[in-house]
């Protein structure tokens, strides 16, 4: 199945000191950069959600989008842009700050939406779901835009108004490990180079 992705990069990333999480370093590169080597076998497009550094972004010869709205969605900006510029009819949505995430993320997710009959698949581990780890089918985009409109922005909401369904990652549940802070990251670069 030919699968579009984008990296969810838009963010405010307000814990930490509002820099952009896309560009902070792990391992001598930035966190865009893993997260793109991660997704590249996976998927037949990337996308970049970014409202910052768009040059930079652009070097990795993807095509960013910027948030459309100036009043900040979150994530579901991102969604809602990838949904409307995919080139394919299913769209994984992925944080730029998940450097470990699964090498068969879109194997899984694709696997269970294609078995289950559902519009959305969203990881999970542990019991606990990972909602920006998702893929889609492109036809939810008319019930996202809706819940735009009606100012809703809470993902999670969203996509369980769907036909969705949760795959279980917890055989590798430190791919979904937040890093929000700078505490995170060096714990992160600590523990792989033990």
């Amino acid at each position: 199945m030919v699968i579009s992705a984008i990296i969810l990069s838009g963010g405010r990333a307000t814990r930490m000191n509002g820099v952009d999480k896309g560009w902070v370093r792990l391992q001598q590169k930035p966190l865009i950069q893993h997260v793109i080597e991660r997704l590249t076998p996976q998927v037949d497009e990337i996308l970049i959600n970014a409202n910052r550094e768009i040059s930079n972004y652009q070097s990795f010869g993807y095509k960013v989008l910027q948030d459309e709205i100036e009043d900040f969605l979150g994530p579901l900006a991102g969604f809602s842009l990838g949904l409307k510029h995919a080139k394919h009819d299913y769209l994984l949505t992925v944080p730029c700050d998940s450097p470990l995430l699964p090498h068969d993320l879109a194997q899984r997710l694709i696997t269970a939406l294609f078995n289950n009959e559902a519009n959305i698949a969203v990881a999970s581990s542990d019991g606990n779901p990972h909602p920006v780890f998702c893929l889609c089918k492109r036809n939810v985009l008319p019930s996202l835009s809706t819940y735009l409109e009606q100012g809703e922005r809470r993902v999670s909401a969203w996509q369980k108004s769907q036909k969705y369904i949760e795959v279980d990652f917890s055989d590798c549940s430190e791919a979904y490990a937040n890093l929000n802070t700078f505490e995170d990251l060096a714990a992160l670069e600590l523990k792989l180079s033990l």
